[in-house]
């Protein structure tokens, strides 16, 4: 019989509150808010809260389509469309994570994109888009717009570029939609730094209901993502800050640029694969549960540039997820000192209907430790002694090399990634 309870990442508090300082920004002027999508600031958040096991199945199905999606980008330099998941079953929201406002054209409006750290290019629903969401830009008021040339290096860069006249267009697939896009330009402000002459793609037809309702902001190294197209501004440095699902605004920060980031911090090399450079892959060499190292073969976490296989910090997926060998090892060790019945659910292993003691967690990588609290590591019911391991192994239908550091296990932490020095750092924070 199912729990008729709530999760706490979706947690009720978040329909009770009215808007809590939605439109306030933190006084730096390159820092700005990141919002979850069940954020009260966030006009996505589900009219009508699940129980806590669908919303656990819920989350597990949007998991298991983003690892299919990590997947195909690092096996044999991604796919030749661009794909982007979408959740298999009900759909909550088809929708990244984490969103952030960003303001638009000349003047300003403002949309709330979904932000990837493992995508690349930015689009948005533009005026006069087919099948689009209700809240589009309107590129016509806006002075500063222009389309982007056929000529242009830029219409190299894109998915399937095609020519009507003089512009560029573009089409991909992304999850169950088709986009159809104009390449265009014109001034983004995040947080108070206008860029002017910004290259995005301006939606004008699509189908499905899985393209994010506002856009998407990528936030990968390609030649069009936000890094690359800031890099005199912000150095192709940024951290970001997630805050835990208990916290009442369910908000955290973005933080653009070398300065302001924190000093004491510990950091861990970046790998460059060269066949899907958007992703962040780090060295990850073993784990940790309580005292003990568990026993993983190192083929577990190898770095591979051919079959994509290694291991990735990912602001998409909600919880880790680890090779089989890996997995297994981190559960039976974790299993074994805890010392009380198992139970499960769905994707979940390694859950207990009474309360526990969990020892420690660490994931150790070149260079650092990063050892995970009671709150990284275990997801609770609200009512009653539900906990499980809040892991869980890739899926065996992918075929998948990939272990991907999720959401779930760095909130509270600020993730630094520092591309001019190739390294990634991670330092502890409450985010809210």
């Amino acid at each position: 019989m199912k729990i008729q309870i709530l999760f706490l990442l979706f947690i009720s508090i978040a329909q009770a509150l009215t808007n809590p300082n939605c439109d306030t920004q933190p006084k730096d002027s390159s820092t700005l808010k990141v919002f979850h999508i069940y954020s009260p600031c966030s006009p996505f958040k589900p009219p009508n809260s699940l129980s806590w096991a669908d919303t656990i199945l819920q989350t597990q199905a949007n998991d298991k389509t983003r690892l299919q999606f990590l997947t195909s980008l690092a096996a044999k330099g991604g796919p030749k469309k661009s794909f982007v998941p979408i959740a298999s079953g009900r759909q909550i929201i088809q929708s990244a994570t984490y969103i952030v406002k960003a303001n638009i054209g000349t003047p300003a409006q403002t949309l709330l994109m979904a932000l990837d750290t493992s995508n690349d290019a930015a689009w948005v629903p533009c005026s006069g888009c087919v099948g689009c969401s209700s809240t589009v830009f309107d590129s016509v008021n806006s002075t500063s717009y222009k389309s982007v040339g056929c000529q242009a290096n830029q219409c190299k860069q894109v998915p399937n570029p095609t020519c009507g006249g003089n512009a560029c267009s573009f089409n991909l697939i992304y999850g169950g939609s088709s986009i159809a896009a104009n390449l265009s330009q014109d001034t983004f402000t995040l947080a108070t730094d206008p860029i002017p002459n910004y290259t995005f793609g301006c939606i004008s037809k699509t189908t499905g209901t899985s393209a994010p309702p506002q856009g998407l902001l990528g936030l990968g190294q390609g030649p069009l993502s936000f890094l690359s197209q800031t890099q005199s501004l912000y150095k192709s440095t940024f951290s970001y800050c997630l805050p835990n699902f208990r916290s009442l605004n369910f908000s955290g920060s973005l933080r653009l640029g070398p300065i302001g980031q924190p000093v004491k911090i510990k950091y861990t090399p970046l790998l460059k694969n060269p066949k899907r450079s958007s992703m962040y892959y780090v060295n990850m060499v073993g784990i940790r549960v309580g005292s003990k190292i568990v026993d993983i073969p190192p083929s577990a976490f190898a770095f591979n540039t051919t079959t994509g296989g290694g291991t990735i910090i990912d602001s998409g997926t909600v919880y880790t997820r680890l090779v089989t060998p890996a997995y297994t090892a981190v559960r039976d060790e974790f299993r074994r000192r805890v010392k009380a019945n198992v139970t499960s659910l769905g994707g979940f292993d390694t859950c207990y209907s009474v309360p526990i003691v969990a020892p420690t967690l660490t994931f150790m990588f070149t260079g650092m430790n990063v050892t995970l609290p009671e709150e990284n590591l275990l997801i609770h019911s609200t009512v009653g002694s539900t906990t499980c391991l809040a892991m869980a192994v890739a899926p065996d239908n992918v075929n998948s090399v990939l272990n991907v550091i999720a959401n779930m296990q760095q909130q509270n932490h600020r993730i630094l990634i520092d591309v001019p020095n190739s390294r990634l750092g991670v330092a502890r924070e409450r985010c809210t």
